[in-house]
């Protein structure tokens, strides 16, 4: 059971990043980009990596996401006066994945999939010392990354005085 639940998450997680990357309007590319991620955290609390789901939540599918919709509010990007009503026939996909996902999140949450018990409980202080200690600089380049994003949206979007 949790590894046929494992490949559908894998499938609903490449099919919602595809979606995504295929999207023409950019706040439908965010929303599936953030379905990709919801099921990539059910995929990482079924390996028994609780602390790491709930890292994709708060982190990729909550501060991340937040970050390109202020970029896309930012440069105007989202247009939504032009945009028309999708016809019935792609509210589908969405709609299905969204309930594997649910599925999924109701599977784990009825208790039906036996997490292994072999697993090492790692707890936050250990993640945290190997996080800062030997990706250090690499979470500093992130978070410098992340700034500098911010800074160019803002020099992009500001309206200039002719």
């Amino acid at each position: 059971m949790e590894q046929a639940l494992f490949y559908i998450l894998a499938a609903v997680t490449v099919i919602a990043t595809l979606l995504a990357i295929t999207e023409k309007h950019p706040v439908h590319a965010i929303v599936q980009l953030v379905t990709s991620f919801f099921s990539l955290a059910v995929i990482f609390f079924l390996l028994a990596a609780p602390l790491i789901a709930m890292f994709e939540v708060i982190i990729y599918a909550g501060a991340v996401m937040v970050l390109f919709m202020f970029v896309i509010m930012m440069l105007d990007l989202g247009r939504p006066e032009e945009a028309v009503r999708p016809a019935l026939r792609r509210w589908l996909l969405p709609c299905l994945l969204g309930g594997v996902i649910l599925a999924a999140i109701g599977t784990v949450a009825t208790g039906h999939v036996d997490v292994s018990s072999t697993a090492r409980v790692v707890t936050v202080r250990e993640f945290a010392v190997t996080l800062f200690q030997k990706y250090g600089v690499a979470v500093e380049i992130i978070s410098m990354q992340l700034l500098f994003a911010v800074v160019g949206a803002l020099y992009l979007g500001r309206r200039r005085k002719p």
